[in-house]
C-alpha cells in the first residue's frame, strides 16, 4: 500500500461495481470513484489504459507503473490484503 493510489472505474448499473463498493464501505476504504458512464474522459482513460472498456477495473498507481485489475472479487481480494488490519 505504501506509495500506491486507486481509482476505481464503475458504472451505477453494474452489479459487480455495487459488490465492490459494499465491500469498501463494510471496510470504511476511501477510493475516487469514476463513473465511465457519467464521465467520457474516465471512460477514455479506462479504454486506453486497461485495454478494454469494462467495469469494475481498479487502477492501481505505484510511481511510474500503472496495472489495472478486472473482476470484482479479484479487486476485492486485492484490496482486502492491502487494507487488512
Amino acid at each position: 500500500m505504501e506509495n500506491e493510489s486507486y481509482q476505481l472505474f464503475k458504472t451505477d448499473i453494474c452489479g459487480f461495481c455495487a459488490r465492490v463498493q459494499q465491500f469498501m464501505g463494510q471496510r470504511s476504504i476511501n477510493i475516487e470513484l469514476r463513473d465511465i458512464m457519467r464521465d467520457n474522459l474516465a471512460h477514455q482513460e479506462l479504454l486506453e489504459g486497461g485495454g478494454k472498456a469494462v467495469v469494475p477495473c481498479l487502477r492501481i498507481t505505484s510511481g511510474d507503473r500503472v496495472d489495472w485489475l478486472y473482476e470484482s472479487m479479484d479487486i476485492i481480494r486485492y484490496l482486502d490484503e492491502r487494507f487488512s488490519t
